[in-house]
């Protein structure tokens, strides 16, 4: 086994175990290894071995040996080892690790991440490294002393009692081998009825993100997105002239096209969040400019270079529509499923750099496909770190789709593709995905030729209808925040996160399981709406002497009616039979950031047992109770000069009882008082 360890000196160990059959290889100049001149020998072994992995950073394939009549799969994988390390084509050829618990590929380098303590000196930093014989391949700058390094040549699985023999130094905070893993895009597998009402196939489709009525407000002019993904199409006609400041990460050049056939997803990412419309397609931001950023596999140090150059190069929003590996959604006992996915410290000192560094200061923005595994997106500490906002994905019927990713995490949701699935999903799906741009020609989703229009896409290959999954959902949020700081730069990137949270719009209220403040596990606070989110940022930057006018709007629960719609100035209750008021569930309409709305209810012989704030349910718990008194109140810096009022129906009372600003309307002595039958508020 070999150990390594996330998250400093106290943070968690984790085992590795070797791979017995399995073998990476790295050719020279990275020639396909079929198409190399070998020796008898390894051309007999190459024909057992079938490829299963590649990590274009680092230019290696992993391949299985398959067992022969004679030898053993683990023979076989020495004999690889021995006969291909000798060809002058082969740079090397060499153990693979796993997962002990999943089976997972993890790939193993001579590179080590070394995060020193922040007060010591540059001097200091270079003596520790040089006594070890590393070598500083990077100053990475996400921390005031952290490096990639090299180790010694031959180092080889020595570099993890290394790194741990480092991180044991009280100099060190943080240390552990550059790991490699599989990086699984957040893509599954149906024209844009995503920004708007339209019809496909003949029918009216309406569960869309309001994101064309938002283009009257912003269309994401002077913010800039970037896309960290496995490069983006630069030459597609939809970008042209919005690129700004590309980068490979893993190559070290500011060339951020795909360089592998199989890159294509990247490109459909950059075309939902901010395709500029001139041809098929159009973003949810089409003046935002472009920052294509290619990076490598999960755990390589190229995330970490990613997000620094975003944060250092102008972006405004990263958008990650990748992660670790999901389990299968169909497949609800893959192991896979409860698998934890660790964040390396690496990269959450590049978030973490990112954040608090980028946009001078007020913060990138950080979107991020919570995953398509069907499970909880606690398990991946990528998704739900607390300072991305992690996004789920719901269909065309608002509904959640099947492969979706749930959790405390999901922030919010946006619409994508979703399969039918007899089992979880018993709709079948209107659309066949998200129309999107496609990385041109035969390596894209969509080669194009007849009858590809609107099916799979238009009839050059530009674009691809089939595009879907969060790894969709992902890049339309990210392009929704880029309009809502085109309105308003001013907003940190806490505020944005605020203001999205109360942008949403709830679906599903019957599955959804909405808990008391408002979140689903599977939506969210909502289907995000980007007119409104962009209202909502205008608001909050609008000088406090100009604030808007406010309107409370809400739920109101009764016994009998547990949803009745309260809008600002109108009585709710006066129904034909008196029910009882249970609870409240009011928020403010504009959204800001510097007001906030609360609420009481005094519960007959309980007391205050009931509160909320800003759409928080507050209720009685049991249906039983009576609830014999009101209380509301406003807070924030604009507080001081709003008043809101209210008043409530008391059972047996012909004029209603009104009071303002946090005195009770009703009673205030939970040992007497009537029941409260009807309520109205007002600002």
């Amino acid at each position: 086994m070999y150990q390594f360890t996330y998250g400093g000196k106290n943070g968690e160990t984790f085992q590795l175990a070797e791979a017995k059959d399995l073998v990476v290889v790295r050719t020279v100049d990275d020639a396909p290894l079929e198409t190399l001149s070998l020796s008898t020998q390894s051309r007999d072994i190459v024909q057992s071995l079938l490829p299963i992995a590649a990590f274009p950073e680092a230019n290696v394939m992993v391949y299985r040996c398959m067992a022969t009549d004679d030898k053993s799969a683990t023979a076989m994988r020495n004999a690889a080892r021995k006969s291909l390390s000798q060809e002058d084509g082969i740079r090397f050829a060499g153990r693979v690790l796993k997962d002990p618990a999943t089976g997972s590929i993890v790939v193993y380098t001579e590179n080590i991440y070394l995060q020193f303590k922040p007060d010591l000196t540059k001097k200091d930093c270079e003596a520790i490294m040089a006594k070890y014989e590393l070598k500083v391949k990077e100053d990475l700058g996400i921390t005031p002393n952290s490096y990639f390094v090299s180790t010694p040549d031959g180092t080889g699985l020595g570099v993890f009692e290394l790194a741990q023999k480092l991180l044991a130094l009280p100099q060190v905070e943080a240390c552990h081998p550059e790991l490699v893993r599989e990086r699984r895009f957040k893509f599954v597998h149906p024209m844009q009825w995503h920004l708007r009402e339209t019809q496909v196939n003949g029918v009216t489709i309406s569960q869309h993100a309001n994101v064309e009525a938002a283009w009257e407000l912003s269309t994401g002019k002077g913010t800039t997105i970037a896309i960290l993904d496995d490069g983006v199409d630069t030459t597609h006609p939809e970008f042209k002239d919005k690129l700004a400041f590309p980068r490979d990460t893993v190559a070290n050049t500011d060339d951020a096209q795909p360089k592998h056939a199989s890159e294509r997803h990247g490109t459909a990412c950059a075309g939902v969040a901010c395709a500029s419309g001139t041809g098929k397609a159009i973003g949810v931001a089409p003046d935002a400019k472009l920052m294509p950023i290619r990076l490598g596999s999960i755990g390589s140090i190229s995330e970490a270079k990613a997000f620094k150059w975003a944060a250092d190069n102008g972006a405004d929003v990263i958008s990650c529509s990748w992660g670790p590996e999901d389990g299968a959604w169909w497949n609800l006992s893959d192991p896979l499923h409860t698998r934890q996915a660790r964040l390396p410290d690496s990269a959450k000192a590049a978030i973490d750099y990112a954040v608090e560094k980028g946009r001078g200061g007020k913060g990138c923005i950080i979107t991020w496909a919570a995953g398509n595994g069907n499970e909880d997106v606690k398990y991946d500490e990528y998704a739900s770190n607390p300072k991305v906002i992690a996004v789920a994905a719901c269909n065309d019927s608002g509904r959640r789709c099947v492969y979706s990713d749930f959790g405390s995490a999901v922030w919010c949701c946006f619409p994508s593709n979703d399969f039918f699935e007899p089992k979880l999903n018993p709709a079948r799906p209107k659309t066949p995905g998200i129309w999107t741009t496609d990385r041109t020609g035969k390596n894209g989703y969509n080669s194009g030729g007849i009858n590809a229009e609107h099916l799979v896409g238009d009839f050059d290959g530009h674009y691809t209808a089939t595009f879907g999954g969060t790894s969709s959902a992902c890049p339309g949020v990210a392009g929704t925040v880029a309009l809502m700081l085109a309105a308003n730069p001013a907003l940190t990137w806490e505020q944005v996160k605020t203001i999205l949270r109360n942008s949403c719009d709830r679906i599903d209220e019957t599955m959804g399981a909405y808990d008391a403040n408002g979140h689903s596990p599977f939506y969210g606070y909502g289907r995000l709406n980007a007119q409104m989110a962009v209202q909502n940022a205008i608001a909050a930057g609008q000088p406090k002497s100009d604030a808007p006018v406010f309107k409370v709007n809400g739920l109101v629960q009764f016994n009998l009616t547990p949803n009745a719609p309260l809008v600002n100035d109108v009585a709710v209750g006066e129904f034909p039979t008196p029910e009882r008021l249970l609870g409240l569930q009011l928020s403010l309409e504009p959204f800001h950031p510097d007001l906030h709305i609360s609420y009481k209810l005094m519960v007959k012989n309980m007391g205050e047992t009931a509160t909320g704030t800003d759409g928080a349910l507050a209720n009685a718990v049991d249906k039983r109770r009576s609830v014999v008194g009101v209380s509301i109140s406003l807070s924030g810096p604009l507080a001081a000069n709003l008043k809101v009022k209210y008043a409530v129906k008391l059972k047996g009372k012909a004029k209603w009882s009104e009071a303002e600003n946090g005195a009770w309307a009703g009673s205030a002595d939970a040992k007497k008082g009537a029941t409260v039958e009807g309520v109205r508020v007002w600002v």
